[in-house]
């Protein structure tokens, strides 16, 4: 399997970070990969790197429930700077919320590709990066 150049994780908690980092490692399935606390962040490093394509993530695996920005606040602004994103960006929401009303807010917005409810388990990682890849979403 062909790795990813970057794979972006938005969630506040560090636990989860490394498990997932760890998860991605262990399975091949990226290069390089950053981890935001919140959404702010990640909002602040799309800015400074909006035309550089190598800097950019190829899928953000983003959490609803955060300090200072949430992930439907990121999604808010994200969605104002996808004109001058140099490169498409699958965005996934991962969280432990269940409420039909955040999955429906979440089907709502066209940016987002999906909703999964944690704990996500290594084979779902697996399988929604080789979806993507067949479906021609993913370029590597």
């Amino acid at each position: 399997m062909n790795s990813l150049s970057n794979i972006c994780i938005v969630d506040d908690d560090d636990i989860y970070q490394f498990m997932v980092t760890k998860t991605l490692e262990s399975l091949g399935l990226a290069k390089k990969i950053i981890a935001f606390s919140d959404g702010e962040e990640a909002l602040n490093f799309m800015v400074e790197n909006l035309n550089n394509e190598n800097e950019l993530p190829d899928i953000i695996l983003l959490d609803i429930n955060m300090p200072i920005m949430d992930g439907f606040q990121f999604m808010e602004e994200y969605v104002k700077l996808i004109p001058k994103v140099s490169k498409s960006i699958v965005i996934y929401i991962v969280s432990s919320s269940v409420d039909p009303v955040d999955i429906e807010r979440a089907k709502n917005i066209s940016a987002i590709s999906g909703y999964i409810i944690k704990p996500t388990k290594p084979g779902e990682l697996k399988s929604l990066i080789e979806k993507l890849k067949e479906s021609g979403r993913l370029y590597l």
